[in-house]
């Protein structure tokens, strides 16, 4: 780390930006990271490891190796987890709406959200959420973003083909770096920028076939990227900002958003399919199926801030597509092999080695680093609450 000497110690500690792929390499790594300074320039990249470290006893290195292990271990976990939620509540969706036409997502969404409140008012009362303020100004506009997110994909799908709706989707990570680059003061290195590019390639490749744009899709997919990158955002960013855990932040946002989608949902849902939530023919099957989305949903939405708390967007983003070829794999084994071609297989490949790169070219010194870090920090938090919200995350 180089900085300006001779200025007064702050309590901030530095950024870390790794992806599961880098955590494992950090477990073959001893090298602790110096505190950062308040009011100097500061570019943060891979610290070098001090002459000190050899001075150390043999319990202190033992006890510093097991730190690495142990948050190596936990960024996989967390990874896991937000693929396992993620790659489930696509095939239980894709079943509920395509086998026993469930066609009603953003009702469907404001069940996930509601049954998340539940989740979050039971830990509440069994004293695992403490206490924490969120702004309304904040909170409000999170949940804009979320909900124009949620609805801009649905219309977007509706108005655009599928090529288009898959490219849109692939224009998130382009626009989460430029958020970074912007608000954060962030620069990637070359090797970072390819190897994004080479995940776009690859997942274009296998997901993007027939392309047609019309004006009123385009607007929908240009408001659908927008709001689903500031949402992501501001996920990592109220997290840093409020001290917030993942389940404190989902016990602001997961009951106005239950609330408003609820509320709203019916509406859009009879807009984009001409039918009513009220009239749907619910069977004991469908229940099972509405119940089990719901239940999975939660895993998802807690695991999505967790992921994105412990990384960045643009790092959730980038990984977030290996759910995509997961669920192509598993969708070519479940629902049959109609499309899957060598160039499909080709483009599956591509990605993966791209996602790979990636973790090791952001993990190096200047792969992804933030001048000038100066986040500041709602005072009005109780000291310590960042970390045990850290601690209740990790237990899950």
């Amino acid at each position: 780390m180089h900085a300006l000497h001779g200025v007064e110690k702050s309590s901030l500690s530095p950024p870390t930006f790794s992806t599961p792929f880098s955590s494992i390499a950090l477990c073959f790594q001893s090298r602790p990271t110096p505190s950062p300074t308040r009011h100097e320039i500061i570019v943060f990249s891979q610290p070098e490891i001090p002459d000190s470290l050899a001075l150390r006893p043999r319990g202190s290195r033992l006890l510093h190796s097991i730190t690495v292990y142990r948050k190596a271990a936990l960024d996989v976990a967390s990874w896991m987890f937000n693929v396992v939620t993620s790659v489930g509540i696509i095939m239980v969706n894709k079943a509920l709406m395509g086998t026993y036409g469930f066609s009603f997502a953003t009702t469907l969404t404001g069940f996930h959200f509601a049954t998340t409140t539940l989740m979050t008012i039971v830990f509440r009362w069994l004293g695992y959420i403490q206490p924490s303020h969120l702004p309304l100004p904040e909170l409000l506009k999170f949940v804009l973003f979320a909900n124009l997110s949620i609805v801009g994909m649905n219309v977007s799908l509706m108005w655009n083909s599928v090529g288009f709706y898959q490219i849109a989707k692939l224009c998130m990570i382009p626009v989460s770096c430029i958020l970074e680059v912007l608000l954060d003061k962030i620069r990637y290195s070359r090797d970072t920028k390819l190897s994004i590019l080479v995940v776009l390639l690859g997942v274009a490749i296998c997901t993007v076939t027939d392309v047609s744009v019309n004006a009123r899709g385009l607007v929908a997919a240009t408001i659908a990227i927008w709001s689903t990158s500031l949402q992501q955002y501001y996920v990592h960013y109220l997290q840093r900002k409020y001290s917030l855990g993942s389940f404190n932040l989902l016990g602001h946002t997961a009951p106005v958003q239950a609330a408003t989608l609820l509320v709203l949902g019916p509406f859009m849902d009879f807009w984009l399919s001409s039918k009513r939530v009220d009239r749907f023919d619910y069977t004991a099957t469908s229940l099972f199926f509405i119940i089990l989305s719901c239940t999975i949903a939660v895993g998802t939405n807690l695991s999505q801030f967790i992921c994105i708390g412990r990384f960045t967007a643009v790092t959730f983003q980038v990984l977030g597509h290996m759910k995509t070829i997961l669920v192509l794999v598993l969708g070519f084994i479940f629902f049959g092999k109609e499309g899957l071609n060598l160039h499909v297989v080709l483009g599956m490949i591509l990605a993966v080695a791209g996602m790979i790169w990636y973790g090791n070219a952001s993990s190096k010194p200047g792969g992804k680093e933030r001048r000038s870090y100066s986040l500041p920090t709602d005072k009005s938090q109780k000291h310590g609450l960042l970390s045990e919200s850290g601690e209740l995350d990790e237990k899950v």
